[in-house]
């Protein structure tokens, strides 16, 4: 077996792998569209933090439709040898490469930044809507339950709230560490329980190193699936002769 036939079945094979994670993705996608109910029973006591904060089912359908898009190209290029569909191929990867570089320098230039805009939103939200909107006070009440936290940066954002006129100076029980009292302002700031950004924060930079080997993998693969791509489209030529 010549150096070019391996590298067009292993190219073969991975796109193969590719095309029927994508086609997985997909048909759970469908599923969680369609039948919704069902999958959340499978999902037993996860469901509710499952569906809170993405569609998954949405989620899933643009993956594999991505991932399939892929599988095909790449698994039809190689086998046909096409070097339009190789190339094709190729632009996918370094568009998807190039646009993850960007996103993580713009993460890191601006995550100042994107802390002002959270903070814009949740501030208003918390002050206003929480306790009132059924939809903001489950969110922030499992946030703040799941992370043992309080409020956006402390509990001072619910101070002056809807929420404490409504329930007379009384704080939800999340930004207090004793259950046997009313949590007032006062018995929070002895608690001094952290705010639920600052709390992702350390868990983020608890995880970098997984994060970061798991980024550093998939940009390893998506290099080395363009240099073989690119090697056997170089090839072509000298193969048809």
């Amino acid at each position: 077996m010549g150096c070019f036939t391996f590298v067009k079945l292993m190219m073969v094979l991975f796109n193969l792998l590719i095309f029927l994670g994508g086609l997985t993705l997909l048909a759970m996608g469908i599923w969680v569209s369609v039948d919704g109910g069902s999958f959340l029973n499978l999902l037993g006591p996860f469901s509710n933090q499952a569906t809170q904060f993405v569609n998954v089912g949405f989620f899933c359908i643009a993956v594999g439709a991505v991932l399939v898009l892929l599988g095909l190209l790449g698994c039809c290029g190689a086998h046909k040898e096409s070097k339009c569909l190789l190339l094709t191929f190729f632009s996918i990867i370094l568009i998807i490469f190039i646009a993850e570089v960007a996103a993580g320098v713009v993460a890191l230039a601006y995550s100042s930044f994107a802390e002002g805009i959270l903070r814009a939103w949740a501030t208003p939200a918390l002050q206003k809507d929480f306790g009132s909107d059924p939809v903001v006070t489950k969110i922030w009440n499992t946030t703040m339950t799941e992370l043992k936290c309080c409020g956006f940066t402390n509990y001072t954002d619910f101070v002056g709230s809807e929420f404490e006129k409504e329930n007379r100076g009384v704080l939800p029980p999340s930004c207090c560490r004793t259950d046997s009292a009313p949590c007032s302002p006062a018995e929070a700031e002895r608690s001094s329980v952290k705010g639920c950004f600052e709390h992702i924060l350390e868990n983020l930079k608890e995880h970098a190193n997984i994060v970061g080997g798991i980024a550093a993998g998939i940009g390893v693969l998506e290099i080395a699936a363009m240099i073989v791509t690119m090697y056997l489209f170089c090839h072509l030529d000298s193969r048809v002769s």
